[in-house]
């Protein structure tokens, strides 16, 4: 795993202009590998690349795109086992979280959108009768909405899943006919160069997609700015969202942004607690806490407040936390010191605002690796910053609400808005509430997800919607053909 990893530009594997860096795991402290650190000018070619290879790949026929990623989800499954172990040093998740939820849905989404090349890209409108008027003669005037690629895409990829973020930037971009220039996260570039790899050896043509990486915030900046592109599709902070916006904004390139969360879940008195406790526990133990969509914002009707926190409080006591190889292991570390720092300081505000600690709140005592206890915060106020701000760890925060308008308005008073839960034994109700809800998505009684739903925020969680079909049209520009009858 302790290769010197080269940058993928125009279909070479090419040494980077800055040198190397290293990859770090966050369980033992140890090397992972050498990432590459690209230069301005070799992000600038990268993009160049991509808009030479556009011209021939976006007419290609949609089988051959279709088979291409059918060839790199096979090669993915073929060699799971090695980007596992790839993933779970990099990252730090757990063995069955890296297989499972990382390399496993990165071959689903190369699969799906094998199936989304072959979607129809031309929709039928409904026929429209015109009088005779300045534009001229009356007629029935048909139309058809047509489906193109943008252009160039740049990706921009998270740090917390580096098979399934990727995979569902990259696959429903190839298939719809765009170039990609993919910049990853500089803590665990390393599986994404694997999957580049997978899809040369799958039949990709040079230049369709180039991977760039640095630890320099120079490099993502070039992948954004570079005049070849003309889309961005990131997913990260709010704060780095809107400075990749202001760039988009001067040059009028699409965007696809998948921003920060603040999850709130409602649990009403009626509700299944223990239901409820397995749905928020998985802010504990599903990536240690790293995850947008984290249910971590608890507002729990005052009935169930007590009961609730307390069954909360033994499923902490539950968790194992430890060697992410270990397969006894549950919570693992988070993806650096520097974060586990921010992680602990969020911790010590949030004792510092008055909020009652009923678990975590100290350093695991590992000799080595970046952890964090799985923290359970009760008594918190919708002014805490606690409540307010994405912690992104195994943090959970807990507010009383009295009946459903208060638990709605304390719900939506907050800036993000990308996914809420609702749990309620009264189903009436609580997809009354769903739809009261200013978020990009809600989960009626579950924390799971239907991958063909379309997925995005409101507010500063996000701008645009992928996932399924919603992904396809994402990555196309629309236009209308329009003739007389």
């Amino acid at each position: 795993m302790t290769r010197r990893q080269k940058l993928l530009i125009g279909g070479e594997w090419v040494e980077p202009a800055a040198g190397h860096y290293e990859v770090i795991d966050p369980a033992t402290e140890e090397v992972v590998g050498l990432a590459p650190e690209a230069s301005k000018q070799q992000v600038h070619e990268a993009a160049a690349a991509a808009r030479e290879a556009f011209a021939s790949w976006s007419r290609t026929r949609p089988e051959e795109r279709a088979a291409v990623l059918d060839r790199a989800a096979d090669i993915v499954r073929r060699e799971a086992d090695a980007y596992t172990r790839l993933a779970r040093a990099e990252t730090g998740a757990t063995t069955g979280t890296a297989r499972g939820m990382q390399v496993a849905v990165g071959e689903a989404r190369f699969r799906r959108y094998a199936k989304g090349a072959l979607e129809p890209t031309e929709t039928p409108l409904p026929p429209q009768i015109n009088e005779a008027g300045p534009m001229g003669r009356a007629g029935v005037f048909g139309a058809v909405e047509v489906r193109h690629p943008v252009g160039v895409v740049t990706c921009v990829t998270s740090y917390n899943n580096p098979w399934a973020n990727p995979a569902g930037k990259i696959a429903p971009a190839l298939a719809t006919g765009n170039t990609v220039l993919v910049k990853p996260a500089p803590q665990d570039p390393l599986s994404v160069f694997a999957m580049a790899e997978a899809l040369t050896e799958a039949g990709l043509p040079p230049g369709v997609l180039n991977v760039v990486n640095g630890a320099a915030v120079g490099v993502g900046e070039a992948a954004v700015a570079a005049p070849d592109v003309d889309m961005v599709s990131f997913t990260g902070s709010t704060e780095v969202g809107r400075r990749i916006a202001e760039v988009c904004g001067r040059g009028m390139k699409r965007q696809l942004m998948e921003l920060g969360g603040k999850g709130a879940a409602l649990v009403f008195e009626d509700a299944d607690l223990d239901a409820a406790v397995r749905g928020i526990g998985t802010t504990f133990s599903f990536y240690s806490g790293q995850i947008c969509t984290a249910p971590t914002r608890v507002l729990a009707q005052r009935a169930v407040y007590e009961p609730l926190l307390e069954r909360l409080r033994a499923y902490l006591t539950h968790l194992r936390i430890g060697d992410p190889k270990d397969p006894g292991t549950v919570v693992g570390p988070v993806i650096s010191a520097a974060h586990r720092d921010r992680v602990e300081s969020y911790v010590e505000l949030g004792r510092k605002e008055g909020a009652r600690l009923l678990a975590g709140g100290e350093r695991p005592s590992f000799d080595r690796g970046f952890y964090v206890a799985p923290t359970l915060f009760a008594d918190c106020t919708n002014d805490m910053r606690i409540v307010r701000e994405e912690i992104f760890g195994p943090v959970v925060v807990a507010v009383p609400f009295d009946d459903e308008e208060e638990g709605v308005a304390l719900a939506n008073d907050s800036d993000y808005g990308l996914i809420d839960y609702v749990w309620s034994g009264d189903v009436a109700r609580a997809f009354r509430v769903a739809r009261r809800l200013r978020a990009g998505g809600v989960g009626v009684n579950t924390v799971g997800r239907n991958m063909e739903a379309p997925f995005g925020g409101f507010k500063q969680s996000g701008v645009g919607r992928d996932v399924g079909s919603y992904a396809l049209r994402a990555y196309s520009e629309v236009q209308a053909v329009v003739w007389p009858g």
